[in-house]
């Protein structure tokens, strides 16, 4: 017992209302500059890439979706 005293728990420290605003607005800008490149993507005729439920989806300028099985131990 005497060697547990020196693991004490972390008292996690409540954060600001500012802290969450902070947060809250840097969430948006990021999803802003997300969206404006997947815009800029299609005007150029290039897919959106992105990982979605373990496969890589390619999201065509046409609209149309193409799902790529990711290969496991290295088979393809």
């Amino acid at each position: 017992m005497k060697n547990l005293a020196r693991f004490k728990m972390k008292q996690r420290t409540k954060l600001k209302p500012e802290t969450y605003e902070k947060a809250l607005e840097y969430q948006r800008i990021g999803n802003r500059a997300a969206r404006q490149a997947q815009e800029e993507n299609h005007r150029l005729g290039l897919p959106n890439i992105f990982w979605r439920n373990g496969r890589i989806v390619y999201e065509m300028p046409n609209g149309e979706i193409l799902v790529k099985e990711i290969p496991q131990n290295g088979k393809q």
